[in-house]
């Protein structure tokens, strides 16, 4: 039987796991400066000019470069409009949540993203869910309730905002499971960048503050690292199972904590990094599930052939 050559896959494995872990440090560095900017500005205010910033690669490919391909949307519209406005409210109230709380908190609320997908996987998609990851979500859940204990280190608020965004994150992970289909994902990205333009807008001149000088380079590091993030996050899809890219979503506990304890002195309670754990432990179980399931599905494959 002749020997068969490595697939792309196989070859750039390396170059996906690198992007996955540049991808979730750059979305920390983001969600950084749009909490040092909440000091002083509206959170409406800073997704605007994440917004704003981010189209501005869209539009040197589409207009220098004359990827018009890109301004093309070939059958879903309506539904690409509809990720966008998600989108665009997900963005506002990560930016909120991340305002209220402290990194290293907020972002292990975040993870709890994933606990709502297979929920609403069953609900819009009809997708089957085992007792695996059943007891995965169940497992979450309980480690945000033991997060949310009532003793004022963690504010109710904030959780409440967190958790909202988590629930609007698992929509968006819907949504673009279906429009993928239909849509190519630099078209998706770039409406869901100018109409989150333009919504963002219609409040800013009630809530709009006028940068400093100090404050424009964190507007456009905003954006930059935005854009960067979901660019190397798309060359992490690309080379590497969903799995493996998944995995190094936790490293930004890393980085957040850092961030959160070099700039603001903060560092997660006792009770907040056992709820985390068990957060984490229930994604963890998740992935290991989904893994598996992906090699019985790919060695059934290579069986018929």
């Amino acid at each position: 039987m002749p020997k068969q050559e490595p697939s792309v896959h196989q070859e750039h494995v390396v170059l996906g796991m690198t992007a996955a872990l540049g991808a979730f440090f750059m979305f920390t560095v983001m969600n950084m400066f749009a909490k040092m900017l909440s000091v002083n500005h509206s959170v409406i205010e800073i997704a605007f000019y994440r917004n704003l910033v981010a189209c501005i690669p869209f539009l040197i490919m589409i207009f220098a470069f004359g990827k018009r391909e890109i301004l093309v949307i070939r059958s879903k519209p309506t539904l690409v409009g509809i990720r966008a406005a998600i989108g665009t409210l997900s963005l506002v109230t990560t930016f909120a949540a991340y305002s209220m709380m402290p990194m290293a908190d907020t972002t292990v609320l975040m993870f709890t993203a994933s606990l709502f997908i297979p929920v609403l996987g069953v609900i819009f998609l009809k997708e089957s869910v085992g007792p695996y990851r059943w007891a995965a979500v169940a497992m979450g859940f309980i480690g945000v309730v033991v997060m949310a204990h009532p003793s004022g280190d963690v504010y109710t608020l904030g959780i409440l905002v967190a958790l909202f965004a988590t629930l609007l994150h698992a929509a968006l992970q819907i949504i673009l499971r279906y429009l993928s289909r239909f849509e190519s994902p630099e078209t998706i990205s770039f409406y869901f960048f100018v109409i989150g333009v333009f919504l963002t807008a219609l409040p800013l001149p009630f809530i709009a503050v006028r940068p400093t000088m100090a404050e424009v380079p964190l507007l456009i590091g905003v954006g930059l690292s935005g854009a960067g993030a979901q660019w190397l996050l798309s060359i992490a899809f690309r080379h590497a199972r969903a799995a493996v890219v998944t995995v190094f979503n936790y490293t930004s506990i890393v980085w957040a904590a850092l961030f959160g304890w070099m700039i603001w002195n903060d560092w997660p309670t006792p009770v907040v990094m056992a709820g985390g754990a068990i957060v984490i432990a229930s994604n963890i179980l998740m992935i290991w599930r989904e893994s598996r399931l992906e090699r019985v599905s790919d060695d059934r494959f290579r069986a018929k052939l």
